[in-house]
């Protein structure tokens, strides 16, 4: 068929998107959408089941489509799809590519359909795969996590606060703080896949069809949880793609903490971190140095994607309700924070996974004594001395100038005893904090029993949904269901 008619007057109606207009330079979305073209040949297969369900199409009919359309599938998985330009969109390409083999058959696919539920469907199912990648990727950064902090659940750190050193902790406890918010990273990722799982196919351009379609139908065949409740909201809805892209904005951020400390326990000034190929490279100029550009790469590429979730939130403001052209813009942002999030998760577990601690230096860090003010004055505490007393008790003895030791806390106050001593070695302190939660190795070692369960529990989960997202695969090969 002609696909690149020039358009004639301006006329009573407005010419189909395959035909070219003044205008069609400015609205072509091809160059971003083309990525879409697996979902968007999914949900016309689903359509086409649906519609010989009902009956608006014969089951030979719908054999010839579905054959076609996974012709096409097939062309663009290997490269030898020819993508034109002088049509519009993802999906223009593909209803022209099967017009052309199967004739006026092909114009049958967009019965009861708008290009506004097509687009809408292709990013529920795009953010659904998304999730389950990652998903995955996250899992991968916290086994790295849980095995380093396993394998160095009693070494001594100094923990710290403002960057300051403030009390000893262990690695294995420092390491697990990362572990948990990227647990609950996971949990976000999980619970937005539930509200991105229903199904925009049959709402049409807002206002459904009055051919006797099934949208249930469709949905189960995609394995959504179902079909759309209102068909203005299914087609203007993006709430997915903000809330996907908030969620890997948070999750970045909690990757740039990560790769904060990386950076400073690196440098000579810490010096808790052996320098490893995995984490960088060498200066162009100074043979001496390894420079820690993964992590430093991490940071910078998480301003990178806040900035998408910026950028899809001003698009969406103030939109009308239900679809506006608007929303082309909607998918730039969204693809390129997931593209920048798995790099970093990959690149990230990567490094993590070759972190080599010299847990010497980290000892004599952590053996400075005023790291266990807090245990000396909670010593006062037990014997019945009030916190505040205490506190500045403790604060006195520091500001001065002499050595600390047993001797010069029972001069400064008699009611620190004998047994002042083991107040004062770092692993009998730790050994001390032994609260639910705390650092002492067995309050690690019962943390990294609830850390796996948390993960086994993701594992489960991650299951399920990557089950849905593998109909997508079986339906482009026309496997039995």
């Amino acid at each position: 068929m002609a696909a690149t008619v020039q358009s004639k007057g301006s006329g009573g109606g407005a010419p189909p998107s395959y035909v070219k207009t003044p205008a069609s330079w400015f609205i072509v979305s091809l160059p971003v959408d083309r990525r879409l073209a697996r979902y968007d040949i999914a949900g016309s297969l689903a359509h086409v089941e649906m519609l010989a369900a009902v009956g608006i199409l014969s089951k030979g009919e719908a054999e010839l489509l579905g054959k076609g359309l996974r012709g096409v599938y097939e062309e663009i998985a290997s490269g030898r799809f020819v993508w034109r330009e002088d049509l519009e969109d993802v999906h223009t390409n593909i209803e022209v590519a099967l017009t052309e083999r199967l004739g006026s058959l092909g114009a049958k696919l967009h019965t009861a359909r708008s290009r506004n539920d097509q687009i809408a469907l292709d990013e529920r199912l795009f953010v659904r795969e998304a999730i389950v990648s990652v998903r995955q990727g996250i899992l991968g950064l916290e086994l790295a996590l849980l095995d380093l902090a396993e394998a160095h659940a009693d070494a001594p750190m100094p923990g710290y606060t403002h960057l300051q050193r403030a009390q000893p902790v262990t690695v294995g406890h420092h390491l697990l703080a990362h572990v948990w918010p990227l647990i609950r990273d996971d949990l976000r990722l999980a619970d937005g896949f539930g509200r991105a799982n229903v199904s925009p196919l049959g709402a049409g351009a807002l206002a459904g069809s009055t051919l006797p379609i099934d949208p249930a139908i469709s949905a189960r065949i995609l394995g959504f949880a179902g079909p759309f409740e209102n068909s203005i909201d299914a087609v203007g809805d993006r709430d997915h793609f903000v809330e996907f892209v908030f969620d890997l904005s948070l999750l970045a951020v909690h990757l740039s903490s990560i790769a904060e400390e990386i950076v400073v326990w690196a440098s000579q000034e810490f010096g808790f971190l052996r320098p490893t190929q995995a984490l960088g490279s060498g200066s162009s100029l100074m043979p001496q140095k390894r420079n820690p550009d993964v992590a430093e790469l991490v940071r910078g590429k998480t301003g990178r994607i806040v900035g998408d979730l910026v950028s899809l939130l001003t698009t969406l403001k103030g939109l009308p309700l239900g679809y506006n052209r608007d929303l082309q813009e909607d998918k730039a942002p969204v693809f390129d924070a997931v593209d920048q999030v798995l790099a970093t998760l990959h690149a990230l577990t990567t490094a993590v996974s070759t972190l080599e601690f010299d847990e010497a230096r980290l000892l004599k860090a952590a053996s400075d004594p005023r790291l266990l003010a807090t245990d000396l004055a909670e010593y006062l505490v037990a014997k019945g001395v009030a916190f505040r007393e205490a506190h500045e008790i403790v604060s006195r003895y520091l500001a001065g100038d002499g050595p600390l030791d047993p001797k010069s806390l029972r001069d400064a106050d008699s009611r620190f005893g004998d047994d002042v001593a083991d107040l004062l070695d770092v692993r009998t302190s730790l050994s001390r904090r032994n609260t639910p939660g705390g650092p002492s190795p067995k309050a690690v070692r019962a943390q990294l029993v609830r850390a796996h369960d948390a993960v086994g529990l993701q594992r489960y989960s991650l299951s399920k949904h990557a089950e849905c997202v593998e109909l997508v695969d079986s339906l482009l090969k026309g496997e039995p269901r």
